[in-house]
């Protein structure tokens, strides 16, 4: 059983007369982990699901004596799949004001759905938590720091998912079973999408500029539909946890990128089950590309889970210079140029140092990447 770094927080956070909310991709593991913690807890538990139809039927009720029947005599309440109940912040809201020797805990795979229905019931009554496929230092820790570097590259092309990693010498068809079966299906049950096959070529588009500048217009044109229609399903996609975006920085220069974005996929294996690439690291042409959505994805899980809190982007000039990925935090500024190539010796702009005399830099690279994600 691999140890999630998530665990700790829950446990920190209970019964604090707050519900806990866990978010994430589907099959990242939300399920197994509540389902450790509540091992672990050996307290009296429901478990219900929002799956299940007399689940939905019950939370249909906001009374909060039927909330009582509901709950019983249980300490613990988990709502596994809550972005399928209606209202369902109303619901733990009653739970949370009047019955606070229980802690609820609500799983959810989908931002748009979940938070959609709880962000105003549980202002101020909720920490919220999101769980990402298995980070490096989940998988350093559990394998140990030489045998998980010695699979770096098997992570650059199969990614981290929980099932994955659980079923070595089957990634291909876990892959592609996830794809087919997980990655659209909240997209495609609760927002209706008129046009799901429109979304599947969005996103073999976007599998193809992981980690570069992406432009709407081009998108467009690409998988014939209008910008607002892009625009929609990249939002969309982000809120399912299937990509992120980066932003470009603009602050000092005239000939400062603005309004430009990067796409990021949260798992380098999905990326390349979209693509159906799964060809070994020295023979791609795209291995800059996935040790940059590597890299950057790793960070956004180290960061999440020790709580640094921070702006993230990229910076680039109309001149073509540019810099990788950059944070702020407070009020400096680190730059960082991810370089797969160790040997390949990297200068920064000029231009950029200039304008931002405070920055501090850094390259990235094979060498060196374990102390920026651990």
């Amino acid at each position: 059983m691999i140890y999630r770094q998530l665990t700790k927080q829950l446990k920190d956070n209970l019964f604090q007369n707050k519900a806990l909310v866990l978010l994430g991709p589907r099959q990242t593991g939300k399920t197994t982990l509540i389902r450790e913690l509540v091992k672990e807890l050996n307290l009296p538990t429901l478990w219900l699901s929002g799956d299940d139809y007399s689940t939905r039927e019950e939370f249909g009720i906001h009374s909060i004596s039927h909330m009582r029947s509901i709950v019983g005599n249980n300490k613990l309440l988990v709502i596994d799949e809550a972005q399928y109940i209606d209202n369902i912040g109303l619901s733990i809201k009653i739970i949370v004001d009047n019955i606070p020797d229980v802690q609820v805990i609500a799983t959810g795979s989908s931002s748009f759905e979940l938070l959609n229905v709880i962000n105003e019931p549980l202002t101020g009554r909720k920490w919220e938590y999101q769980l990402f496929p298995l980070s490096y230092e989940e998988l350093k820790n559990h394998n140990g720091l030489i045998n998980e570097n010695g699979l770096l590259s098997q992570r650059m092309i199969y990614g981290c998912y929980p099932e994955v990693i659980n079923n070595s010498g089957n990634e291909r068809d876990v892959l592609q079973m996830l794809t087919s079966s997980y990655l659209y299906k909240d997209l495609f049950i609760h927002q209706q999408l008129k046009k799901p096959q429109l979304v599947e070529k969005l996103v073999r588009a976007l599998s193809f500029q992981v980690s570069n500048e992406v432009s709407y217009n081009e998108l467009a044109q690409l998988v014939g539909a209008d910008i607002q229609t892009i625009e929609k399903y990249i939002d969309l996609l982000e809120k399912a946890f299937i990509i992120f975006r980066l932003y470009s920085l603009s602050r000092n220069l005239r000939n400062e990128i603005k309004k430009s974005r990067k796409i990021y996929f949260y798992d380098n294996g999905i990326r390349n089950a979209v693509i159906s690439n799964f060809s070994p690291l020295n023979t791609r042409d795209d291995v800059g590309a996935l040790w940059g959505n590597y890299i950057v994805s790793e960070r956004m899980k180290h960061t999440h889970y020790n709580k640094l809190y921070m702006n993230r982007y990229f910076w680039r000039t109309h001149a073509q210079q540019e810099i990788d990925y950059l944070e702020e935090y407070d009020g400096h500024l680190n730059a960082y140029e991810i370089k797969w190539n160790s040997k390949r010796k990297v200068k920064f702009s000029k231009s950029f140092t200039k304008a931002y005399p405070k920055a501090s830099t850094q390259i990235i690279n094979p060498d060196n990447f374990r102390d920026f994600l651990t």
